[in-house]
């Protein structure tokens, strides 16, 4: 078996369960689907694969989903998480049908822990810490919403505050340089698995190509080696995945999210 094969069997098997979503507010089952609630009226739909569905089933699948998030009035989008490599027949336009918009793809990065563990130089003036107080939380948060081009908005830093209450392992790191945060990124060790993702990773674009995000990524990695998970994932920008693939990352597949808003 190859290493992609390998990574990509393991990503299956361990990461497409509850594991995925620990800060649920509640999960339903319908058929292989998990529809998963989050704080903040957010609707998300994942699985670990679609049950050898043909098209007419996906198409029931879809719907299915939908009525259930339709007859919650306090949803107001739903995220449905697709994957690359998935059996996944006329997925694409079912979705497209039903008012579900297509994002940016994403590459889903899997690599040995270890080989991201490297001591990277910071530029003068930086330094890395984790955070944990929620001042520093909120700063994180809006400083990520400022890159990713998304309004400002509480609903990340409370969701991420939440996750902090629940004590499951995630961390929290910044880059901080002349007094604000340029980088930042969560580390999320997942119970029960080799593995912990790394989430979030965003910088300033006047601060980027300095090494600052190869060194959090770096911190990240020693941490997660520190807690014995020995596999690192990521669903990384077309900016994070050859940072990456230097690492001897693979390319395992690839995850469009197709969102819906009321």
């Amino acid at each position: 078996m190859t290493d992609t094969s390998r990574l990509l069997r393991a990503y299956d098997e361990q990461l497409r369960t509850d594991a995925e979503t620990p800060s649920a507010v509640s999960v339903t089952r319908l058929g292989p689907l998990r529809l998963v609630t989050f704080l903040g009226g957010r609707g998300f739909v994942t699985y670990q694969d679609l049950g050898g569905a043909d098209e007419a089933g996906v198409r029931a699948l879809v719907d299915g989903a939908v009525a259930h998030f339709r007859s919650d009035g306090g949803i107001t989008n739903v995220e449905w998480k697709t994957r690359g490599h998935d059996h996944a027949p006329g997925l694409h336009e079912a979705l497209v049908e039903r008012g579900f918009v297509p994002e940016e793809a994403e590459s889903i990065m899997i690599g040995e822990a270890a080989a991201l563990a490297v001591d990277v130089p910071l530029p003068d003036g930086v330094a890395l810490r984790q955070v944990t107080q929620e001042s520093d939380v909120r700063a994180m948060c809006a400083m990520q919403d400022e890159v990713f081009g998304s309004p400002p908005s509480d609903a990340t830093a409370n969701a991420i505050l939440r996750r902090q209450a629940l004590d499951d392992g995630m961390e929290l790191w910044v880059a901080e340089a002349e007094g604000r945060i340029v980088t930042a990124g969560r580390l999320e060790p997942v119970p029960g698995t080799d593995f912990a993702g790394i989430w979030g990773g965003s910088t300033r674009a006047e601060w980027r190509g300095r090494g600052i995000y190869r060194a959090l990524t770096a911190a990240r990695a020693r941490s997660a080696l520190a807690r014995g998970k020995t596999l690192i994932n990521s669903d990384s920008t077309e900016y994070s995945r050859p940072i990456l693939e230097r690492y001897g990352f693979h390319r395992v597949s690839t995850t469009t999210p197709y969102v819906w808003t009321r």
